[in-house]
């Protein structure tokens, strides 16, 4: 078994297009027949769970926090839509947003390095369709009970809470989590958390109860670090306070919404604003964490990484590997799929992450064999190095396969027909 996940996770190291996204076998004796048959047998195979395929990135995880993480290990959750609107196969997707969107809907927590922001492994990843979800961090294969993204993922927390990771873990989540309730129950429970507060949050600030912009206006900001903004160099400027959340939570029961009186909730306000030369307000962040002794401009630049998720959903999707273009007819056969194909991302985001002169030049290498052109002063990117990295593990195969003898006439029968 571990022997054709090995085998499945290098056929998944190779860059896809929207019309050939399915299995690509590498150039070896087998036949890509048989290659995509095997592949359907694994991922058929009732032992085959997704909890069993998170274990090897769930190890990994492990690995990258003592190697390349300083002090916390940040962990990123978020969620992306998956499109099959017109897969008829597919029974089991559903409506999620509007009758244009049309799948299943995707939750991933995404270990990234607090050192560089380079993205590390998917810690968790939970897979949501019309019969319910298919969940890494649960016993059982399928759980009819979908809760509401902020529940999940507070299991989903506490879940890799207890995984005893190395460094502690901070949770980053996007706006959605200026929820009081769920960040009340991750205070409880000792977690640490990172988000970004909506414009009409009140906090109690200086024994006044204002809106985080207003408590913005107030501070003190310090200039620390060039930014790019759309394309220009502008400084980004930083400054902090401590508040207390006292609000009520809106809770939901029986169809009706009620309001739950709470604990107080001591935390940082971490405001990052990008301005121009002339002192204009270009961009604003209202952060709140209750992470202490890290420095505000690092909470910042913490927040800045959180776009890495993004770019593992592009990898997934129209970047590397056109997950929204995948054939196979179930949620499940997808998430299985899914999982192999993110230890494809590891494998890539290990040679992005090494900083030896060997994995340099490695990278190296492989851009030259993607044949890929990077924009000025970037070294690499990671469909780049994917598409390097598939070619030379196919060149690998051949060189396997195929006696120096072979190669010669077939380069002499494929030269007579240019002319």
């Amino acid at each position: 078994m571990s022997k054709r996940y090995q085998q499945l996770v290098e056929e998944s190291l190779n860059a896809n297009d929207a019309l050939s996204s399915g299995l690509r076998s590498l150039p070896n004796e087998i036949s890509s027949f048989a290659s995509t048959q095997a592949a359907w047998r694994f991922y058929k195979n009732d032992s085959v769970t997704v909890q069993k395929l998170q274990e090897p990135l769930l190890q990994a995880a492990h690995d990258s926090v003592v190697t390349h993480c300083k002090d916390y290990g940040l962990i990123i959750h978020d969620w992306s839509r998956l499109n099959y609107r017109k897969h008829q196969s597919k029974r089991d997707k559903y409506a999620i947003s509007h009758k244009t969107d049309v799948g299943y809907d995707l939750q991933s927590s995404l270990l990234i390095s607090d050192k560089t922001g380079l993205p590390l492994a998917p810690v968790a990843q939970r897979l949501v369709t019309v019969n319910g979800s298919y969940a890494t961090y649960k016993n059982n294969e399928l759980d009819g009970n979908v809760s509401s993204h902020l529940d999940e993922v507070t299991t989903c927390i506490d879940y890799l809470q207890q995984q005893g990771f190395a460094k502690p873990l901070v949770h980053i989540i996007d706006r959605e989590a200026d929820s009081i309730g769920h960040i009340r129950q991750w205070q409880e429970n000792g977690h640490l958390w990172l988000t970004r507060a909506k414009d009409h949050t009140t906090v109690t600030f200086e024994q006044q109860t204002l809106t985080c912009p207003q408590i913005a206006d107030r501070l003190s900001f310090k200039k620390t670090r060039e930014v790019s903004y759309h394309g220009k160099a502008q400084w980004q400027w930083v400054a902090e306070t401590n508040i207390v959340m006292t609000r009520k939570a809106c809770v939901r029961k029986n169809q009706k919404r009620t309001s739950v009186a709470g604990k107080p909730v001591a935390a940082r306000l971490v405001v990052s604003r990008v301005m121009s030369d002339t002192g204009e307000i270009l961009a604003q962040w209202l952060l709140i964490t209750n992470v202490q002794g890290v420095e505000a401009s690092e909470i910042a630049l913490w927040y800045y990484w959180r776009w890495k998720i993004e770019s593992f959903f592009k990898l997934l999707k129209s970047g590397g590997h056109h997950l929204e273009s995948w054939q196979q007819e179930t949620g499940l056969a997808i998430a299985k799929r899914l999982l192999v194909v993110s230890m494809a991302c590891v494998t890539v985001w290990e040679i992005a992450a090494a900083d030896s002169e060997e994995a340099r030049l490695l990278r190296t290498f492989l851009i030259k064999l993607s044949g890929r052109q990077m924009k000025w002063g970037v070294e690499f990117t990671n469909p780049a190095l994917l598409a390097g990295l598939w070619a030379f593990l196919s060149m690998i195969e051949v060189m396997e396969s195929y006696s120096p003898e072979e190669l010669v006439i077939l380069r002499k029968t494929a030269s007579s027909f240019f002319g």
